[in-house]
Order: structure tokens, then C-alpha cells, then sequence
């Protein structure tokens, strides 16, 4: 499996989550008080419980199958596969919704082509990754992931863990690996 399966979440990894999210949360008449600042709740000056349910709704909206790709990932996930030969597998924190799985796939096959993703795991809105990652275990599988500790989960589970760079995890300082970008994705995988 190692050789040619790479793991993957969705938001912030393969897609553009945050940009998307704001964009809903203007048109339902809400302001982004604070951009550089991760928790949601600071960034909207609302309570976590109410941004709690903002997230599942959003998840399970319409908008879920337009999210925008995160920089170079188009480009070099199709080299991936179709140059090398590797298959996907997403594993994604969004939805136990069976239409929002539905477009979170579709989504996903606009931007990277129907044959690069395998399979796509949909857990619950904010669910953990344990569960879905232990089938994978000690298989040293890349795993690519913009959360500090599903990165270092993945790290302990014996994946080759990934961590995509993002303002929220610039003090990463984990076992896993920090990457820029897709670009040095492609590189650490071909290389």
C-alpha cells in the first residue's frame, strides 16, 4: 500500500476551507473581525458553541461542492497520478450528512479528476482521526494534513506525516514534516 497510496484531508490540504467558509459567513451578514487568527471564534467575535453550529451548517450546505483548490494542488496531485501513479485516499473531518459527502466528493472530483481519489472517508463535523487513520497504521503511507496534532497522530500511527504551512501551525515543531506547499509534496514523494 505505501508505494502508491498518499493520505489526505480535505480542508486545507486539497481545498481552500477558510476562503469559502468567509465567504458564507458575509453573505449570513457576518463581519471577520480578526484574519490572522485561526480559532473561528476570535476571528467572528462569537461564541464557540454558535461557531460550532455555523461550521456543520456551512459543511452541509451547497457550498461544499465549489470550494477553491489550495495553491498548487491541482496541478501536482495530477502529476502524482497521472505521471507516477499514485492513488488517493481523503480522509475528512466535515459531515456524517450523506449529501454533504456527496457534494464533498463531487468537489473533489471537478478539481482532481475522477480516478486521482480512491476513496474519500467523511467523518463528523470536527471528528477526531484516530479511528480512520488505524487502518493505515505502520503502512508508511504519506499523510498530508494541516492540524499540529492530526499530523503528529498520523506521525505516531507510523505514517509519513505532512504538515501543509499555514499561520496556524508556523511553530510546528513536531516530528512530522513542514511543507509550503504541494510543489514540495511532489518532491519529497518523487524523490
Amino acid at each position: 500500500m505505501k508505494d502508491k497510496v498518499i493520505l489526505v484531508d480535505c480542508d486545507g490540504v486539497l481545498c481552500d476551507w477558510v476562503y469559502a467558509f468567509d465567504a458564507w459567513m458575509a453573505r449570513h451578514g457576518h463581519e471577520k473581525l480578526h484574519a490572522d487568527v485561526y480559532e473561528l471564534s476570535e476571528c467572528y467575535g462569537l461564541e464557540k458553541a454558535e461557531v460550532k453550529v455555523l461550521v456543520k451548517m456551512f459543511n452541509e450546505s451547497a457550498s461544499i461542492c465549489c470550494l477553491p483548490p489550495l495553491r498548487d494542488a491541482i496541478k501536482y496531485i495530477k502529476k502524482l497520478h497521472e505521471e507516477h501513479g499514485y492513488i488517493f485516499h481523503c480522509i475528512t473531518s466535515l459531515s456524517l450528512d450523506p449529501y454533504a459527502q456527496k457534494l464533498r466528493g463531487e468537489n473533489i472530483r471537478a478539481l482532481f479528476g475522477e480516478t486521482a481519489f480512491e476513496k474519500i472517508t467523511c467523518l463528523d463535523t470536527g471528528a477526531d482521526k484516530d479511528e480512520a487513520l488505524l487502518e493505515y497504521k505502520d503502512t508508511g503511507c504519506y499523510w498530508v494534513e494541516d492540524k499540529k496534532d492530526n499530523c503528529d497522530l498520523g506521525h505516531a500511527l507510523g505514517l509519513e506525516a505532512l504538515l501543509i504551512a499555514w499561520d496556524h501551525n508556523a511553530d510546528y515543531d513536531g516530528p512530522g514534516t513542514r511543507v509550503q506547499n504541494w510543489k514540495e509534496i511532489y518532491d519529497i514523494v518523487t524523490g
